[in-house]
């Protein structure tokens, strides 16, 4: 899967983190050495804290915002051998009660934040906390956010030149014949082999075993005893893995659309889950647009809806508009639209004017943007090198080719798409890891706070009772009939008022609670919208 630009919790990049393989059999046991290796590095961490400073583009940052490093072991068997350097932020607590100016609230610890991935980068979450909806917990925290193993400047992972990744403008066959797969298997292998090739024998080491241990010495580096965490999508899944690893380090945990964690389903089978679910989000998209159809005159039901986004897809194969925006671009921007329904309007007001002969909606909405082609390429490599490195995958393309050609058939939308993305795996070059059952026994484990939109596509509502299952005490939290991925800190007040009680207070339901969807967005009429543009 493609990164989206998330509405969740701090605004952050995600990459979707679900695709799994047949573990066939089972899970591995963290290793002894890893362990023993883990408390060494937590204890160094502990005893040298965190020089936190200027940050280095404290121009463009507010001056609240503060930046240090942490120093991890490449590989915890040999913590005392090659070290690198997590790139961590923060903003203090404010004390500042925001319904009372006369309340000091007193400060509760750090509350890390992780926004997802592989390969999402949450070093600037800490800014969420000048927003109205996180301004009490901003109160009681530090907001804390790091940049993980691989990502931005902790040992940054590349696997080609960033100046070749945005390929376009390129096809997206739904439907994709024996050459169109030849070359993508091509492309697959060469991409694995541009990891292998600039990485080298550290490869390996970015997994998502190793991103619970270097939380656990972020934890230490921040002088908790205990951790207060937040994942959103991927991270609920590393999260897990850390509340199985080190339950007694825990204090309070959040998963935010929770990623499956079984075992036999990390990562290939939960990769179809996903391309299944965003077909049923996909039908939800277009059921709105057909509603409004006075608006966008896209179709008044949801198949008119598609055979419109069909003949755009057909007149971009034939002439890509600006020379960069062809079918593949489509898919790309109206995915995002399966993430997230704030993204509806503006998605159908671009399809609507390039039927009408306007392409500047759609090129500015889906054209590849060149200046962010580094980071793009960056988060890229390291959600392959941690999914590659996770778990088993099928090495023959046969098997890929049965499972999606099938899938296909019933969900066009975004299966082949999601295969290319994570066709590597088949030929990854490191060592695979089995991975970890996920679980926790009666008392073993704090309360934790579980939260998902019921028609999530990027997480699959199965995931968070998957994890609930597994988490002994967890508690659930629905948004029913909704479906955007990452609700904590968004629109829905009821989803808020629960995460702001177990944050702050540790009140939690007894097992299950769930709030009515948030509202739908509303229609953005191009012709109104111009009509209140100023007279330049």
């Amino acid at each position: 899967m493609r990164s989206a630009a998330l509405y969740s919790a701090a605004g952050s990049l995600l990459l979707t983190a679900l695709t799994a393989a047949p573990a066939g059999g089972a899970s591995a046991a963290p290793g002894l050495a890893e362990r023993s290796g883990t408390a060494v590095a937590a204890a160094r961490a502990m005893a040298s804290g965190v020089a936190f400073g200027t940050c280095s583009d404290a121009q463009d940052m507010p001056g609240a915002l503060e930046c240090g490093t942490v120093s991890v072991p490449l590989d915890y068997a040999h913590p005392d051998g090659r070290q690198i350097k997590l790139m961590v932020s923060r903003v203090r607590a404010t004390h500042k009660d925001p319904h009372n100016s006369k309340r000091r609230v007193p400060r509760q610890g750090a509350l890390v934040y992780n926004p997802g991935g592989p390969g999402g980068d949450g070093l600037y979450f800490p800014l969420v906390g000048f927003m109205p909806q996180w301004k009490r917990l901003a109160a009681a925290y530090d907001l804390v956010g790091y940049s993980p193993r691989g990502v931005g400047r902790s040992a940054p992972l590349s696997c080609q030149d960033p100046e070749h990744f945005f390929k376009g403008p390129s096809p997206s066959p739904t439907h994709p014949d024996a050459s169109y797969k030849k070359e993508r298997i091509a492309r697959a292998k060469a991409y694995a082999r541009g990891c292998a090739q600039r990485a080298g024998s550290a490869l390996r080491f970015y997994n998502s075993l190793n991103n619970a241990r270097d939380l656990d010495v972020l934890r230490a580096a921040l002088g908790e005893e205990r951790l207060t965490f937040m994942g959103a999508s991927y991270g609920t899944y590393f999260g897990a893995l850390y509340a199985t690893l080190f339950p007694s380090h825990v204090r309070r945990m959040v998963f935010d659309s929770a990623v499956d964690p079984h075992p036999e389903r990390v990562w290939y089978h939960d990769n179809l889950a996903q391309s299944a679910a965003f077909e049923e989000r996909w039908e939800d998209f277009r059921e709105w647009i057909a509603r409004h159809d006075d608006v966008y005159g896209l179709g008044a039901t949801a198949a008119a809806v598609q055979r419109s986004y069909e003949k755009v897809s057909a007149r971009l194969a034939a002439e890509p508009a600006g020379g960069e925006v062809g079918p593949a671009q489509l898919q790309g921007a109206f995915l995002t639209a399966g993430y997230f329904d704030d993204y509806w309007p503006q998605r159908a007001e671009a399809l609507s004017a390039y039927l009408k002969g306007d392409p500047k909606p759609l090129v500015q909405q889906a054209a590849p943007v060149r200046e962010a082609a580094a980071e793009a390429e960056n988060s890229s490599a390291v959600y392959t090198a941690v999914e590659c490195n996770d778990a088993p995958w099928p090495t023959d393309f046969r098997v890929w080719d049965r499972d999606n050609t099938r899938l296909a058939r019933v969900a066009p939308f975004e299966t082949w798409d999601n295969v290319w993305t994570n066709l590597p795996c088949a030929y990854w070059q490191a060592p695979r890891q089995r991975p970890v059952d996920v679980r926790t026994g009666p008392g073993e484990l704090p309360p934790t706070l579980i939260l998902s939109a019921e028609r999530d596509a990027a997480a699959p509502y199965e995931g968070a009772r998957e994890l609930h299952r597994r988490l002994s005490g967890s508690v659930l939290v629905t948004e029913r009939d909704a479906g955007s991925h990452g609700v904590a800190g968004g629109p829905n007040r009821c989803v808020n008022a629960y995460l702001d009680a177990y944050l702050l207070e540790g009140r939690l339901p007894v097992r299950r609670a769930a709030c009515a969807p948030h509202r739908e967005p509303e229609p953005v009429d191009p012709a109104r919208k111009a009509a209140l543009r100023p007279v330049r």
